[in-house]
């Protein structure tokens, strides 16, 4: 996935009211940006860090820029909008360079299922095959040199657990898939210490058949693009 226009720089001023960011440009412009994300962006919204932006050929938009790339101080570079992670996974599931799920030929992005009214990022089929369910959760949480899912408790990441596991029990395949969104993490855990119960469901998960996959993200100012396989540990 290629950056078209290319990013600008600028440094975080502050985030606020969770979708904004205030940036000063290189000539020192100061300018509010949108931040598409809602989490709680723990080592990645640091005021004095550098950061990367799109910008939007929308002319309806009130904040035209996009805060895209964290540099920080370790100089990582963290992939802070979380609707890059499944822009990625589409383009690898389309490009087979995911070895384990190569064989799918029918790939559904956002389909209706489960008794609790969840959409799956991805389905897949093909000849012979069991249907497949994916579910995608992007990783930036980075804390003593080891990955974390989730940052902050998550109802619905609870949610999308139980139904698949629940698809599991039914025999088909499902996969909750880690795109690590962070260079400096080679590692991930569930962050029990976050959210205890996301991570007892995540092992109850596991014992009823969801299979976890755990994908870095190769990350520049560029293009990003799925990396290598990467350990995946339920509790550290």
């Amino acid at each position: 996935m290629e950056f078209i226009p290319p990013l600008q720089p600028a440094t975080l001023i502050k985030r606020y009211k969770r979708f904004l960011a205030d940036v000063v440009t290189p000539d020192g412009e100061v300018m509010t940006i949108h931040c598409a994300n809602t989490g709680a962006m723990t080592g990645c919204a640091t005021p004095g860090d550098k950061i990367w932006y799109s910008t939007s050929n929308n002319s309806k938009r009130k904040y035209p820029h996009s805060w895209e790339v964290t540099q920080t101080s370790q100089n990582h570079l963290i992939c802070i909008n979380t609707l890059r992670a499944n822009q990625i996974i589409a383009e690898a599931l389309a490009q087979k360079t995911i070895p384990e799920l190569s064989e799918y030929s029918v790939i559904k992005p956002e389909m209706k299922y489960g008794s609790e009214n969840s959409r799956i990022d991805f389905f897949l089929s093909g000849d012979g095959l069991p249907d497949c369910f994916i579910e995608v959760k992007s990783v930036t949480l980075l804390e003593n040199n080891h990955g974390y899912f989730p940052d902050a408790v998550t109802e619905r990441g609870q949610k999308h657990l139980r139904e698949l596991t629940t698809i599991a029990k039914e025999g088909k395949k499902a996969i909750l898939l880690f795109a690590v969104l962070h260079t400096g993490i080679y590692e991930v855990s569930a962050a029990a210490h976050i959210d205890k119960q996301y991570s007892t469901l995540l092992k109850e998960a596991i014992e009823n058949g969801v299979e976890v996959l755990c994908y870095q993200v190769d990350i520049n100012t560029q293009k990003m693009l799925l990396g290598k396989k990467i350990k995946f540990t339920p509790i550290k």
